[in-house]
């Protein structure tokens, strides 16, 4: 109706009725209100438009947004909607867009429309639909009841007018129903990285011409989680066309050349769009072997070959022959797009093998933590039932880049990056989003850390990521695209536009380091002999310590 109303008020301006238009922001005053808008961006800054225009009258503010999905975005979004129309009033039209962009993006809905601080409708937040339609009736006195109270009036210069000749409000409305406050559930983390990954990878798939998929499966957490979000991706095809979405049903007819299709069973449509190979080294063990094979019967995606490779880098090529000899050896048409399953804290560090199974079309969790992808696992086997993920939650992450003993593994990832992922997720959302270079990080986690390690131990542990992070930055110039879920993504494509070559001495801010060290364990030395040995001299030497720019004397 928004959209239909602005046209309608460009028409009039055509038409000679207001022949002149100053430049900057304007409102549409229509016979019985007035509306503003305001862009995406705008909404979330310190000084948003809705602010002024809800001093100066307007009474609807509507948002034509471009809001993308990340993990536990959607209540900071929500919140926001509510409390631009809380303090003075008003309706609040957001509307959102939907489906991936073409890029690292997707657009997760979540249209809604608020009055006086209340959402009183809304629409998915996870959806196969192309375009979603959100409608309330609403009454203008409640915008008006509601402000008689708050607001009053103020010096901001009053918006230019636009007046309409039309009304939005009906003469034979009296009978209609008022507004009834809707309570929003939001998702848990584990069903975000369920539903937003997956319509991500159906978009990706219906409009890039491919007829599927391809994971090399090593049975360990992340090629599992990929595994995992494909399958939630054929539930989500299946209830989409179980309630009736004709473009879903088109689309998937056409990827998998069958236009009498109609897909019922999420098993049976994943044995039909999903394919899996097991590429093993020469240190694997059987148990991984074992738990991919058993993953893949459990989703009923086609399993391919077990083949062992010598180097790791053959991987790759592996994968992108299979990829493109796969339906071709069936009598299909099209190929299949090979899927990365690298997570969002192996990047920062660089723990993974540049151009192998690192590299690839496109990457489902490359902004997923390793914490949140063991959850979302967690989630995976009650929802929908897959229990040979238990095995893979409960085997320790490993590269197997180091012979067995004994038929086990003794290489772990967390022994060789030095750190747990835990502590990486910290790091990285320190080092992304609060701006921290390795001092600042260091003074931080002192004092985060302090009941689990010492001040020298967490010196070991921040010098040790930089060195990682600046070593092994080069291969953000290379990662494989991934679905943006996280806010501390280190991919250097658009989201951390950093150098890919750093001093990786980081010599003056590890000298800094050192040095507070040092002091903490001078301090720590004072502090254990007062206590052991109390006296006046004692006294005297830690006040000397801790006023040192001040004289003896008047320290005493």
């Amino acid at each position: 109706m928004i959209l239909k109303l602005i046209f309608q008020g460009k028409k009039n301006l055509y038409k000679g009725c207001q022949p002149l238009m100053p430049f900057g922001d304007g409102v549409l005053s229509t016979k019985d209100t007035c509306l503003g808008s305001e862009i995406c961006a705008e909404l979330w800054n310190p000084r948003s438009p809705h602010v002024d225009m809800g001093l100066d009258g307007i009474e609807i503010f509507t948002n034509s947004s471009a809001s993308y999905h990340e993990l536990r975005k959607a209540d900071h979004r929500v919140n926001l909607v509510k409390s631009a129309t809380t303090k003075s009033g008003g309706i609040y039209l957001f509307a959102n867009q939907k489906g991936c962009d073409g890029d690292r993006l997707y657009y997760d809905g979540c249209a809604m429309i608020a009055i006086n601080g209340d959402i009183v409708a809304r629409g998915a937040q996870f959806s196969l639909k192309d375009v979603e339609v959100v409608s309330a009736t609403l009454d203008l006195e409640d915008v008006r009841s509601y402000r008689g109270e708050r607001c009053h009036p103020h010096m901001h210069k009053p918006y230019q007018r636009i007046k309409t000749d039309f009304s939005l409000s009906d003469c034979d409305d009296r009978c209609l129903p008022t507004h009834q406050p809707v309570e929003w559930i939001f998702h848990t983390p584990e069903e975000e990285i369920s539903l937003g990954p997956a319509c991500w990878l159906w978009d990706y798939l219906r409009r890039s011409g491919q007829a599927g998929f391809l994971l090399p499966l090593s049975g360990g957490v992340d090629s599992s989680s990929t595994a995992c979000i494909v399958y939630s991706m054929c539930v989500q095809i299946c209830r989409a066309v179980k309630d009736g979405n004709s473009q879903v049903l088109e689309d998937v007819q056409r990827v998998v050349s069958d236009s009498s299709y109609r897909p019922e069973d999420p098993r049976e449509l994943c044995g039909r769009l999903f394919t899996t190979c097991y590429m093993a080294s020469e240190n694997s063990s059987e148990d991984t072997r074992n738990r991919a094979k058993d993953l893949a019967a459990q989703i009923v995606c086609i399993y391919l070959i077990e083949i062992t490779v010598k180097t790791a880098r053959i991987r790759m090529i592996l994968a992108y022959l299979f990829a493109q000899l796969c339906l071709w050896a069936q009598g299909k048409p099209g190929g299949l797009l090979v899927l990365g399953s690298a997570n969002v804290d192996e990047s920062l560090t660089g723990y993974f093998t540049k151009y192998d199974c690192s590299s690839a079309d496109i990457n489902p969790i490359g902004g997923v933590s390793k914490m949140d992808l063991k959850c979302f696992l967690q989630y995976c086997v009650k929802r929908f039932q897959l229990t040979a993920l238990i095995s893979i939650l409960d085997a320790p992450p490993t590269a197997e880049l180091e012979p067995l003993t004994d038929g086990k593994i003794v290489q772990t990832d967390e022994a060789d990056m030095g750190m747990t992922y835990s502590e990486l997720s910290v790091i990285g959302r320190l080092r992304k989003i609060s701006k921290c270079g390795p001092y600042s990080m260091f003074c931080k986690l002192i004092h985060s850390w302090k009941e689990t390690f010492s001040p020298s131990q967490v010196a070991t542990k921040v010098k040790h990521f930089f060195r990682m992070y600046s070593i092994n930055r080069h291969k953000m110039t290379t990662v494989t695209p991934s679905y943006h879920a996280e806010n501390y993504s280190p991919d250097d494509n658009r989201f951390d536009l950093r150098p890919f070559l750093y001093n990786t001495q980081w010599a003056w801010q590890f000298r800094c380091i050192d040095n507070e060290v040092s002091r903490s364990t001078e301090q720590c030395d004072f502090i254990r002999l007062y206590y052991t040995s109390f006296n006046i001299e004692t006294l005297h030497k830690y006040c000397i310590y801790r006023c040192k720019c001040l004289s003896e004397d008047v320290c005493m």
